[in-house]
């Protein structure tokens, strides 16, 4: 069971809170279905700023590695996580509203009681790619060789017409 860090939002922010720590990936319980095994580790830090118009923002940084599954050849692959990520704080839905029509930034509702680990859960699993691949000549399905010829007999032996090409003659 992971410790929960809970922070009030907006008292974060005002108060210039800043938090870091370290997390391992089998304590995030959505990230773990990303996972293919449950080595690494994540580093974290959230500091509560104003941004350059004095709006309220929580400064997320994550960085880690984690395992995640090739989907090209289903071995490990090693992911390097290097989240950076402002969240505008609204006060209000409204406001909410308001930032969520502009694509530009990224807002969350202020909330007294933020599950700070769940945030950064959130933000892995947005981060992560959406078919994790190594690349093609890292890839471990480039290093099967197949005997072509021998293939290539496995499959006329088992043509299912093969048999009637002597009933041709």
């Amino acid at each position: 069971m992971r410790k929960r860090f809970i922070i009030n939002s907006l008292n974060f922010v005002r108060n210039t809170g800043v938090h870091h720590g370290k997390i391992l990936p089998a304590e995030l319980e959505r990230l773990r279905e990303y996972l293919s095994d449950h080595a690494g580790e994540i580093a974290y830090s959230i500091s509560g700023i104003l941004d350059e118009k004095g709006r309220p923002v929580l400064k997320i940084i994550i960085t880690g590695m984690i395992t995640l599954c090739c989907q090209r050849c289903l071995s490990k692959l090693e992911h390097t996580l290097d989240v950076k990520t402002h969240l505008l704080i609204a006060r209000t839905q409204d406001e909410y509203s308001s930032y969520d029509e502009d694509n530009s930034v990224d807002a969350i509702l202020a909330s007294p009681d933020m599950d700070a680990l769940t945030l950064i859960e959130d933000e892995i699993i947005l981060s992560l790619p959406i078919s994790p691949r190594h690349l093609e000549n890292e890839c471990s399905i480039n290093n099967i060789t197949i005997n072509t010829s021998e293939a290539t007999k496995a499959v006329v032996k088992k043509h299912p017409f093969a048999s009637l090409k002597s009933l041709k003659k």
